[in-house]
């Protein structure tokens, strides 16, 4: 079986997805790539979390050609793959449907920096144009608004793509984030948030190249 530590990881991840209130249903998508075989692991299409398994997980090149697996690759495949390759230091994905990140999405603002843990993403997490879910032109969107540095976008009117280094590093962007969004959502309710000085903010993202073990 190819992949068969990211596939477990994919399942594994899944369920921390609901568990943590980050999607719901079949919604959202995971991917893990392998740099040195050139493969990503990534999730069925439309299958319960809980009840997909490892067999289930589809292995694909990074052209979107399917190596292993007998299940159709998440719709939002071309985005997973425009990631991979357009930003060399990324190597998992995450697209989640988290309530408070899309609902930021859906007012089509990005995020701005209302708390200093948004910096796990970069200085702001901003919003991509809207296209359909599972085209070429979301997936394009969603890269030219992940730019260079950052780790997270907004999808407008959809929800959350984070990325990281491993499947572990992406899941903390997108708990992160929905945290973050959460923060602004409410205070937004009661009047108009103070944001965190540009310059506070590159402290931050330095600070938080060493952050953790």
């Amino acid at each position: 079986m190819k992949l068969e530590k990211e596939r477990k990881l994919i399942v594994e991840y899944g369920k921390k997805l609901i568990d943590s209130d980050l999607t719901t249903g079949t919604g959202g998508n995971l991917s893990i790539l392998n740099k040195d075989q050139g493969l990503v692991a990534i999730s069925p299409s439309g299958v319960d979390y809980y009840k997909v398994q490892k067999e289930d997980i589809v292995v694909i090149d990074l052209e979107g050609k399917i190596v292993e697996g007998k299940n159709k690759p998440s719709s939002e495949l071309a985005m997973h793959l425009a990631v991979y390759n357009n930003r060399k230091d990324i190597f998992s994905v995450i697209h989640t449907h988290s309530i408070y990140a899309t609902s930021i999405a859906c007012l089509n603002i990005e995020l701005p920096a209302v708390h200093y843990m948004i910096a796990v993403a970069g200085d702001k997490v901003p919003c991509a144009d809207y296209a359909s879910f599972g085209t070429q032109e979301l997936a394009q969107n969603a890269v030219e608004s992940l730019g260079e540095k950052y780790k997270a976008v907004l999808l407008a009117n959809h929800g959350l793509l984070s990325c990281g280094l491993d499947i572990k590093g992406a899941f903390n962007v997108a708990e992160e984030i929905e945290y973050v969004a959460e923060v602004y959502f409410r205070t937004k309710a009661i009047g108009d948030p103070v944001i965190i000085d540009p310059a506070e903010m590159k402290r931050m993202e330095k600070a938080f190249e060493t952050y953790g073990q």
